[in-house]
Parts: structure tokens; sequence; C-alpha cells
């Protein structure tokens, strides 16, 4: 159902069923519920002084107004992530001037993405094998040659992206004041590392400009610097990320005697394998907490948790048993398997990011593409609590 939100989500314990309650205050019942959500879901907002009181158009990447015009206007964008170096690449030929407002410099690898030719795609639909072969290639490539370095802060993989990175900003950057203020003060990788074939030309633009100067405030006419400058603006952007530890969240969600979520996630978001909760039973998370969201592609990820969470689901069809949850022994001792291997990843190396929980731990999967791919062959029914 297109546009329906849920908001509240209740375990009926005596039917053995999920009831959902939709924003237009229709209750759907079911046996089993996956939350697909993911976690880059609900918007962050910066706590900038003077923001509502800005008198041009402004908007969340994540909550994008396509009525707003932008060609040849006064744009400022707030963020050096992956999202603002994309939006910075698209608009720096087509506005009159771009501020993008940097508070942390970024490591860019360079990465060309080119169209595939019409004669290629033909190809692949003849031969729908080589299409396989490919997929299975890049997605080699990808584990191997990223993925399996970012847990391993020594591989000499990490250590060769971190040299195509600094050779990207010391090749690509000709003024030597702006590359100084391009230039990261941590490892490549500490943070998302951001994939870009252009965003040095594109911050080099007649029409660009990097703004590292903090933000003192935002007024009516625009954005206001620790300096005392003031940067006029038409559209304000605000590539400012999300609150990454929500997932499901606003949703309530009570599952086994009247657990609430929000209380069992009062600390922190966890989840066994990142797809089941103890005491929610048959409630499946696709992308959940501590999952692979940062090292691996979410499409294949996504693939082989749904696979995992079928064989669950097939367990519940053949009636022979009617709930299922991780149990919390396992789910206990998975996290503290994972805050361990967690020490040997690049995420921990000296930086903030928005990979790191309250305790300034990687809040993500911590260890080879292989493993996970093994986890996700079949359920330890050991780690699960199962009620006939």
């Amino acid at each position: 159902r297109l546009g329906t939100a849920i908001v509240q989500a209740v375990f009926d314990e005596e039917a053995g069923l999920w009831r959902l309650t939709t924003s237009q205050g229709e209750t759907v019942s079911a046996r089993v519920v996956v939350s697909a959500v993911g976690g880059l879901v609900d918007p962050a907002y910066p706590n900038i002084e003077g923001l509502e009181d800005f008198q041009g158009d402004v908007f969340h990447t994540a909550r994008w107004n396509h009525d707003v015009p932008l060609d040849d206007r006064r744009i400022g964008i707030i963020g050096t992530g992956s999202t603002a170096v994309q939006i910075t690449t698209a608009l720096a030929d087509r506005v009159g001037h771009l501020d993008l407002y940097q508070r942390t410099a970024q490591w860019i690898l360079p990465q060309d993405n080119p169209a595939y030719t019409r004669d290629e795609k033909a190809a692949y639909r003849e031969q729908p094998d080589t299409l396989e072969a490919a997929h299975v290639g890049l997605s080699t490539a990808f584990a191997e040659g990223f993925a399996n370095a970012v847990v391993d802060a020594e591989s000499p993989q990490i250590k060769a992206i971190a040299e195509m990175c600094l050779t990207n900003l010391e090749d690509n950057v000709i003024d030597p004041e702006l590359r100084e203020r391009l230039r990261p003060d941590y490892r490549a990788a500490c943070k998302r590392l951001v994939i870009s074939p252009d965003f040095y030309s594109a911050i080099q633009h007649p029409n660009s400009e990097l703004v590292t100067e903090p933000i003192r405030r935002v007024e009516a006419r625009g954005v206001r610097t620790v300096d005392g400058q003031l940067h006029d603006l038409d559209v304000l952007v605000l590539a400012t990320g999300f609150k990454v530890d929500s997932f499901m969240r606003p949703m309530k969600v009570i599952g086994r005697d009247g657990i609430d979520l929000d209380e069992v996630w009062a600390d922190r978001p966890l989840a066994y394998l990142s797809i089941s909760i103890p005491d929610f039973p048959n409630l499946f998370l696709l992308n959940g907490p501590n999952g692979p969201v940062g090292n691996f592609s979410l499409i294949e990820v996504a693939e082989h948790q749904f696979g995992y969470i079928m064989q669950l689901v097939d367990r519940l069809r053949s009636g022979a048993v009617s709930e299922i949850s991780a149990t919390r022994e396992a789910t206990d001792q998975l996290e503290a398997d994972r805050i361990e291997a967690a020490k040997s990843t690049v995420w921990v190396t000296g930086c903030r990011s928005w990979y790191l929980d309250d305790r300034g731990i990687p809040a993500a999967w911590p260890w080879r593409f292989d493993r996970f791919r093994d986890e996700m062959a079949a359920p330890k029914m050991a780690a699960y609590e199962v009620r006939p």
C-alpha cells in the first residue's frame, strides 16, 4: 500500500498475530512482520540558530522540494557527506552561485561510472549468463577490494585506498590553499568513504565556494559565519544526514508481555544478526541494527537477509512452531563478539562519524563478507526461542 505509514505494531499474544495501526487509523493483522525501513530514514536536522528565520526555500535532502527552481540561483549546502558531494557535482554548473559549508573535510575516492552502451545492453539481454558473471565479478571485486579492507585497519587494501584518495586530492585540486582546506586530518575510510569522479572539479568551478568558517546563525537573507560575513542565499539545502539509531521508530512497537521497543532500545538499538529482537516474535528486520550498512552492498545484503528470513518463515508456515525470536543469550554473545572485532576496523582510527554509537563503537558489521554470507546461509536455530 503506497502512501501508508504504520504508526504502531502490537503483538497480540492470545491470537499470535501482530496488529498494525496505519496512519489512516485502520488495523491490519499479520502473523509475520518484516521491517524493511532500513537505517537511513529519519532525517537529522541541524541545531543552528535562526534556521526558521530564513526567508528563502529551505529543505533537507531527504525531503527535497522539487517545486523549488535552482537554475541561476544562489544555493547553500550544509554538509559534506556523500549526498552533499553528489548535489554539488550536479548543480555547480547550473546555479548562479553555490556555497558548500564544510565542517569536516572528506576523503574522495575517484570512481568512473560510465553508462552501458546500447550494444552492451543488447548483449546482456541475449546472453544472461554473461550478465550474471559480470554481477558476480563486481560483487567479488567490491568485497575483496573494499568491504573486507575496512574491517582490517592494517590491510594492504585499505592502505591502497588511502593512497588513491591522497593522489586524487594532490593531482586534482590546483589551488594550494583550497587543497589544504579539503585535506582531512584522519585516515581514509574512517568516515564513510565518499566516492566521486568529479567533486574536486565541481568545487573548483567558478560558481562554487567552499566555506570552512563555522556557521554562527542563519538569518533572513542567508548564512552568517563566525567571521561576520553574511552569505546571501536563495535556497538552503540541509545535507545533514539521518538519525541512524531510529530504524523503525518513531513507530510504536510492543512485543511479548507488553514490552516496548523504545525501552529495549533506550541505550541503543540491538538485534541478533541485525534481523531478530528477543521477545518480539515473528518480527524480522532487513538492514537492522549493527548490520553491514557501511561496507557491503545493501542490495546484496538485503537479498541474503531476506533468504534467511524466509527460512524462518517457512518454519512458521509448516506449523512446526508458532513463534520465533532470537534468544537474549545469543544476542548478547554476538554483540560482545562484535564489539571486540570492531577494535580492528578502520572506523576506530581517530575520527567522529555516524558509524559510531554513543560509546564510540562502530554500529556496523565488523567481519568479512564471507562470514556474513555464511551466517545468512541458514539460521542456527539454537540461537532462537521457538514456541509451539
